[in-house]
């Protein structure tokens, strides 16, 4: 059995983690280890481990080092075949482990894979970020199976096979630990936001592939550190999504984003400033401007990752999903990759 540890960054989540903990060690078999890597709290949340859970290790972090890079770090002082990064918002279920790492065990060029994610506020839905495994269209725009814009999808087993997808979502992501730390981990520069997506397609250009595995079901709450409409959350997605895109993309794609993106990011902002939404116009502004500023740095690291680059992903999405969305096609259907 491969060695496998479930890692919880934890930043101020007391609540979650007294909330959720007791399903995961419920559900977690004696072979796999349970980490909890505590992002600097300031809520007691280590002593709250420490205390009501004797059986998690703690891994105690000085600051708040951010998604990205909390785990790059934590996950420096993990030993394990497996990592199996959970959101501490995150409802396991039984029997969820064994499909992931099962999945890992017999696809030797699969470098990570995802559960089913369901929303734990609707329970026969899917979960707006993770769903059935995630994607992106010709200009970067994420979308996942269950869930395209703003449109969640009701669960009716129409997405119960295990296949190929773009991306593994951050909230259940079981991934090999040698993969990880080879591709240099998540993109620290990120924070929080995008960070698994990029992730994924450096592993693809690398030649590994990214799965979902559907017989593996977790419920995720979601929002829980930052609220869907934060200005600061907005801020981050645009801005690492343009700084993937740069990096990541090849010459083509990066040229088409860097003709259409602006266009169709700047008619967001003008929504935002006519649905009187002024701070999420703001957050897209600033977006721009620090994607801008960070332009040679960028350069640098897509020099690199595309010198290192051996294939090109199948899984992204040709066309456009907004368009498709504004034609009615609002589920994830029949979409060829």
């Amino acid at each position: 059995m491969m060695h496998t540890a479930i890692v919880i960054l934890n930043w101020n989540g007391k609540h979650h983690l007294q909330r959720f903990l007791p399903n995961v060690i419920k559900h977690t078999p004696d072979w796999v280890d349970i980490y909890v890597a505590d992002n600097g709290s300031t809520d007691g949340s280590a002593q709250c481990v420490e205390e009501l859970f004797p059986s998690i290790k703690i891994v105690r972090l000085d600051k708040n080092y951010g998604f990205a890079g909390g785990y790059n770090l934590a996950l420096q002082k993990i030993v394990a075949d497996y990592y199996i990064l959970l959101n501490s918002d995150v409802e396991v279920t039984e029997g969820w482990i064994e499909p992931l790492v099962a999945s890992l065990d017999n696809n030797a060029d699969t470098a990570a894979v995802a559960p089913k994610i369901m929303s734990l506020a609707e329970p026969d839905k899917f979960e707006y970020a993770g769903a059935v495994g995630g994607f992106i269209d010709i200009l970067g725009y994420p979308f996942c199976r269950g869930r395209i814009l703003s449109t969640i999808e009701q669960d009716n087993g129409q997405y119960d096979s295990a296949r190929e997808v773009f991306w593994a979502s951050g909230a259940a992501f079981c991934c090999r630990a040698e993969l990880f730390h080879a591709m240099g981990g998540f993109n620290e520069g990120f924070f929080a936001h995008m960070e698994e997506i990029d992730l994924c397609w450096r592993l693809q250009l690398n030649g590994y592939k990214i799965a979902v595995e559907p017989a593996s079901k977790v419920f995720h709450l979601g929002g829980g550190t930052m609220p869907n409409e934060s200005p600061n959350k907005l801020y981050l997605n645009y801005r690492n999504n343009l700084s993937m895109l740069f990096r990541c993309a090849p010459t083509w794609q990066r040229i088409l984003v860097a003709v259409i993106r602006p266009m169709t990011d700047m008619l967001s902002v003008v929504i935002y400033m006519l649905k009187g939404q002024p701070s999420l116009a703001k957050a897209t502004l600033k977006a721009y401007r620090d994607f801008f500023q960070a332009h040679k740095a960028l350069a640098e690291q897509r020099k690199e990752i595309r010198q290192m680059a051996k294939y090109e992903s199948s899984q992204i999405f040709r066309g456009s999903i907004v368009i498709r969305y504004m034609l009615g096609k609002r589920t994830f259907g029949n979409i060829k990759l």
